[in-house]
C-alpha cells in the first residue's frame, strides 16, 4: 500500500500542490490501482502472443513516392526562381 509520505512525494516531482484530503484520497485510489495491478500479474500468459490492437485494422498509407520527373521538371520551369530541383524562396528569417 502507498501512503500519504509517498504520495506528497510523487506530488512534489510532478508540482502538483494536494490538500491533505487529496492525499489521503489518492493514497487510498493509487493502492487500489496497484492492488488491480497486482491481480493482472497472477494471470498466466505464456501462451498467449502479445498484440498491439485488437479491432482488425490496418494502416493504410500509400507508398512515398515522388511524382514523375517529367512533371516536376514541367513544375519547375513555370517557377519564377530556381535552383538545382528546388524551388527558390526569399529568405524570411536572418
Amino acid at each position: 500500500m502507498i501512503n500519504e509520505k509517498q504520495v506528497k512525494h510523487i506530488a512534489k516531482l510532478a508540482r502538483i500542490k494536494l490538500t491533505e484530503k487529496e492525499e489521503e484520497k489518492f493514497a487510498k485510489e493509487i493502492s487500489s490501482i496497484l492492488d488491480y495491478i497486482d491481480k493482472l500479474n497472477e494471470v498466466d500468459t505464456k501462451n498467449i502472443s502479445p498484440i498491439s490492437q485488437v479491432t482488425g485494422l490496418k494502416n493504410m498509407v500509400r507508398d512515398d513516392s515522388s511524382p514523375k520527373k517529367e512533371k516536376n521538371e514541367k513544375i519547375l520551369n513555370q517557377a519564377p526562381d530556381k535552383k538545382d530541383n528546388y524551388f527558390k524562396v526569399p529568405k524570411i528569417l536572418d
